[in-house]
C-alpha cells in the first residue's frame, strides 16, 4: 500500500507541473492571438485537473 500511495502522489504532483505549463503555454496563445490553441490548452488543463482530482480521491480513499 505505501508503494501506492507514493505512486498516487508523485502522479499528482506531475499532474501540477504538467497544469502550470499549460496554463502558461495558454497564456502565451492569447497574447499571440491564437484562439484554436488557446482553446486546446484550455481543454487540456481541464482535463488534467479532473485526473488529478481523481488520483486526490483514490488516495483519501485509502490508496
Amino acid at each position: 500500500m505505501a508503494n501506492r500511495k507514493k505512486r498516487l502522489q508523485k502522479g499528482i504532483e506531475s499532474i501540477e507541473r504538467q497544469i502550470k505549463i499549460h496554463e502558461e503555454k495558454l497564456e502565451k496563445s492569447q497574447k499571440e492571438g491564437n484562439i484554436a490553441l488557446a482553446g486546446y490548452y484550455e481543454k487540456e488543463i481541464s482535463a488534467k485537473k479532473k485526473d488529478k482530482e481523481e488520483k486526490q480521491r483514490i488516495l483519501k480513499k485509502g490508496g
